[in-house]
């Protein structure tokens, strides 16, 4: 259109049009404003995100212990002062304390290099010929020459700090001036391993006899071959092991005698078990969510995924704590268990439409384990989730995915046993390091 020869009627038609164009605009954009920025138009490559609009402070987690700066026990003190007066020169003595400032360093400390010389000593009466014994004990294990603090910190910086051996030597040759070779500090990790095949032949025990273990499992390859690494965990013991990915395992780990609740996902390894079990909430959830964003717009799907899960946060309600409740809390319990079955059950019903709803393998699943998923409403000290068992199994994905396994069996069962020792240590709240420390200190058999 000509503005220019256009008449006066033609000219307010197209401003009213124009406006009318301006308002649906400012309309879609308070209808993207509203939903929150869903389908609004992406922003430039870098550009930073909107402050967030000034409001209530969150509530801050609250933490195990205090993080605040506090000052240490002093081991040295160096005094400053003047000694004449910068006026009139002079001397000052004496003097009343105006501040102090703290430092903390430290300072390169080398290897203590011991040599134990031993001496033979003839007897003038009987002429008998006298050595001493070693009597090393708590000093070196066996006829090594690594001290037990060296192979302590040794294996500590392997299994808990996970660091590489070629890292371990640079920090020992810097820090320490010592040099040693990889074999050296393979060595260190096998001897804490041989020393504590006891130590972790009662943490099996200790996991044997618990309440409540949960199982978790990974690949982990060996020589190549595959393979998998298992956890059973409790609040104050972590086991590992290596085998197949049969259930046979399980039966070796836990032994005949065990009568505890088998916390595990759906790995069908786990079903033969005869013991109770309960099967992990937040795998399903989490599978259902999955789920969902596969298919947002099923409304069937959405209705069904929010009553499992009002049934899941009806159970956590009504569970029972961590030690049994008087009989009437139990019998209550025990309804309630019985009443969200009864509801998992319908929920686990197709309904008779064709084709299928998308959830009918989830639906399956339900059917299969539904006796198995609220066990936690009724038995003390069950969580309904499996999350102790994937934590302590953390640190070996971690592994395996920097190293991808383990070169021989050898290999294999120093891991085993190392991160069954400082596993259990971690979970007990000690410090690892005077742990091991303690450990290899120990009487030798």
């Amino acid at each position: 259109m000509n503005v220019q020869t256009a008449s006066r009627d033609e000219l307010l038609a197209y401003i009213a049009t124009l406006e009318a164009a301006v308002a649906a605009l400012e309309a879609r954009v308070r209808e993207l404003e509203a939903r929150g920025g869903e389908g609004a138009p992406r922003r430039m490559p870098g550009h930073k995100p909107e402050q967030r609009a000034a409001g209530a402070a969150r509530p801050r987690k609250p933490r195990a212990r205090g993080y605040g700066r506090c000052r240490s026990v002093p081991t040295e003190q160096v005094v400053h002062a003047v000694a004449q007066c910068p006026a009139c020169g002079c001397a000052l003595v004496g003097g009343s304390r105006q501040r102090s400032r703290e430092v903390l360093e430290l300072a390169p400390a080398p290897a203590r290099v011991s040599e134990h010389v031993y001496l033979a000593r003839r007897c003038p009466q009987c002429g008998r010929r006298c050595v001493p014994p070693p009597e090393l004990a708590g000093v070196v294990v066996g006829r090594q020459r690594l001290g037990v603090g060296l192979v302590s910190l040794i294996a500590t910086l392997r299994c808990v700090g996970r660091w590489p051996y070629g890292q371990i030597q640079r920090y020992l040759a810097s820090v320490h001036g010592l040099r040693l070779s990889q074999g050296a500090l393979v060595g260190a990790v096998r001897t804490v391993a041989r020393q504590g095949a006891g130590a972790a032949a009662q943490i099996q025990e200790q996991v044997r006899a618990s309440p409540v273990v949960h199982g978790d499992e990974t690949g982990w390859r060996e020589n190549g071959r595959n393979g998998d690494v298992w956890t059973f965990s409790t609040p104050t013991a972590r086991l590992f092991v290596r085998g197949s990915r049969t259930g046979s395992v399980i039966d070796a780990a836990l032994g005949g005698d065990f009568a505890g609740v088998l916390v595990s996902d759906f790995y069908a390894a786990y079903d033969h078990v005869p013991t109770p079990q309960r099967r992990c909430w937040a795998h399903l959830l989490r599978d259902v969510h999955a789920l969902r964003q596969q298919h947002p717009d099923d409304v069937a799907l959405a209705t069904w995924a929010t009553q499992l899960h009002r049934l899941y946060e009806r159970g956590r309600a009504g569970a029972t704590g961590p030690t049994p409740g008087p009989r009437a809390a139990q019998r209550r319990q025990w309804a309630l268990r019985t009443r969200l079955q009864a509801e998992l059950r319908a929920r686990a019903t197709l309904p008779p439409t064709e084709p299928p709803p998308v959830w009918r393998t989830l639906a399956g699943r339900l059917q299969r384990y539904e006796g198995e998923l609220f066990t936690f409403v009724t038995e003390p000290g069950v969580p309904p989730d499996n999350n102790a068992a994937e934590r302590s199994l953390r640190p070996l994905v971690t592994q395996r995915k920097i190293s991808g396994g383990t070169r021989s069996s050898a290999g294999t069962t120093t891991l085993m046993v190392a991160s069954t020792l400082f596993g259990t240590w971690l979970a007990q709240r000690r410090d690892p390091l005077p742990a091991c420390r303690h450990l290899l200190a120990l009487p030798q058999v």
